[in-house]
């Protein structure tokens, strides 16, 4: 009997063998069709369709061929072994960075994330990549340690506008760096008079910054010296409920700043 790494490598060493047990897990096909879907040749085909008999992964009816419920099962899995790998491979460099503990989602949900690292060209991408999402959202959120000066400004310009609704919770600290610049006291000044904008503070740790622009969650990430490393955003449902509920957590413990604070 094979073993289970026997069998992960018969698939992973063969595209065609991949390709054509997906598409049986699909609907049926018959032979010429699956020649069609995956390039492979008649022989090959023959070859594949016979070691998937011998592994009862499929079962030929009415001249098609369809997958038993054991070959949709391990279709499935393969992909969704696949989809584990492409995730790993893509977060590998930044993961040091992620704030694993205060993630609660899987963090297959990142798959699809786009991650933004500085170059030498473009040292300042990752800020750069969160301002591009403050200028088109409608709807902003954010909660974090810091509020840069890039972002204060967009958002300042586009909540005076009446372009956009924002709604901030910062630690102490972040607000009274801002405080501490007159220049930067004065943009918060005119955020804070915004009918669109709110803005609380609280002396809770904020262990991330993470911005909610509309649906796009953006998060920076640091190494333990506060270096900004690399950003990541996603669209994701699951990523976004996370966020969510983190920002109301957050927005209910912390109190509203006022001018006087100031």
């Amino acid at each position: 009997m094979e073993s289970a790494l026997d069998e992960i490598e018969f698939l992973a060493l063969s595209q065609n063998r991949v390709d054509a047990l997906r598409y049986l897990a699909e609907r049926p096909h018959s032979r010429r069709e699956l020649v069609e879907r995956t390039g492979a040749s008649q022989p090959t085909m023959g070859r594949i369709l016979s070691d998937f008999e011998d592994r009862s992964w499929l079962v030929r009816e009415d001249g098609a061929y369809r997958a038993t419920v054991t070959g949709e099962l391990v279709s499935r899995g393969f992909d969704d072994l696949v989809d584990i790998l492409d995730t790993d491979a893509k977060l590998r460099p930044v993961v040091e960075w992620l704030p694993t503990d205060a993630i609660t989602f899987d963090l297959e949900h990142l798959t699809e994330a786009t991650i933004t690292t500085p170059s030498q060209v473009r040292p300042n991408a990752p800020v750069k990549r969160a301002v591009a999402l403050l200028s088109e959202a409608e709807d902003v959120r954010i909660f974090s340690y810091a509020f840069n000066e890039q972002n204060l400004d967009i958002v300042r310009e586009r909540t005076a506008a009446g372009d956009q609704r924002f709604e901030g919770v910062f630690s102490s600290a972040a607000i009274d760096a801002l405080a501490h610049d007159s220049q930067l006291r004065e943009q918060l000044r005119d955020l804070l008079d915004a009918d669109a904008a709110a803005v609380r503070i609280t002396d809770e740790p904020i262990p991330m910054a993470a911005t909610i622009a509309d649906s796009t969650v953006h998060l920076f990430l640091r190494d333990d010296t506060g270096i900004l490393q690399a950003s990541i955003d996603v669209t994701e449902p699951e990523v976004l409920a996370w966020a969510d509920e983190l920002f109301e957590r957050y927005w209910e413990a912390a109190e509203p700043l006022d001018l006087d604070r100031l």
